[in-house]
């Protein structure tokens, strides 16, 4: 064999040997005839032209293996991967309401007769709801347990219920706890705001303080509503038409407490 051929292979081994086999198999496939006799510089040329090729397909091999492992970690199928929880809506309670009771606009709106609980109690130290009035009847808002009677209007006779009632009286216990301002009696579209603080429930009516506490009902407790008579009433559990009083907030579920 030639010596510059022989040359050519020797360098050949000696790559073959470090990058196992890619650059004889890769000089096949350039074209290079290993057998030909051809001048040493020129295979060295040749042979430094092709590794480096072998190089650049070696760092694209691993760029392109790096770059589906970030995806594989990025997938929504990746261990480990905790999807969030929505926390739920706070609104009127379907599963806690009177028979001839009547639910609409996504838990926010009740008609018909009876009494309905909100989803969530007031496990937090100070809590603020609201009522709108959308139209005048036998109502009454307040807070009460879930032992209450929904079938029964109006509420406040036992001690599962405090409430406001449509003529201004606050009840507890059959008893009459507070009443209104005869000037200052809820009329339609007026807004009602509650505040309860495990203590004493109070009253807003359009954002004004009534200075109408009233208090007594012990135990866990859910904001409460009841309608007769044609009585319409929204509930507005957050994006409050006025702003909370002080220190008081909207309603959270215990986790979102905890």
């Amino acid at each position: 064999m030639p010596s510059g051929a022989t040359a050519y292979l020797s360098r050949c081994d000696w790559i073959q040997s470090g990058t196992r086999g890619l650059c004889s198999t890769s000089l096949r496939r350039e074209g290079v005839a290993v057998g030909a006799d051809v001048r040493p510089s020129d295979a060295l040329f040749d042979l430094m032209g092709v590794c480096f090729r072998v190089f650049l397909t070696s760092i694209g091999v691993r760029m392109a293996a790096m770059f589906t492992c970030c995806l594989g970690c990025c997938g929504d199928g990746a261990s480990g991967h905790i999807p969030l929880k929505e926390m739920p809506t706070v609104q009127l309670d379907t599963h806690h309401m009177g028979t001839d009771v009547v639910i609409v606009k996504s838990g926010r709106r009740i008609c018909g007769t009876g009494g309905c609980l909100a989803n969530a109690p007031l496990h937090q130290n100070k809590s603020y709801f609201e009522f709108k009035i959308q139209s005048t009847g036998i109502w009454g808002i307040g807070v009460a347990t879930q032992k209450v009677n929904l079938n029964q209007v109006p509420l406040g006779r036992d001690t599962n219920s405090l409430v406001l009632r449509h003529d201004g009286s606050v009840y507890h216990n059959n008893e009459e706890k507070n009443r209104l301002p005869a000037n200052s009696l809820p009329q339609e579209g007026d807004i009602v705001g509650v505040t309860y603080d495990h203590v004493e429930l109070n009253l807003y009516l359009n954002g004004k303080n009534m200075h109408c506490p009233a208090s007594g009902i012990r135990g866990t407790v859910f904001p409460v509503v009841y309608v007769d008579d044609s009585a319409i009433l929204d509930c507005q559990f957050s994006d409050f038409y006025h702003t909370a009083p002080h220190g008081f907030e909207k309603i959270l579920f215990e986790q979102q407490i905890f």
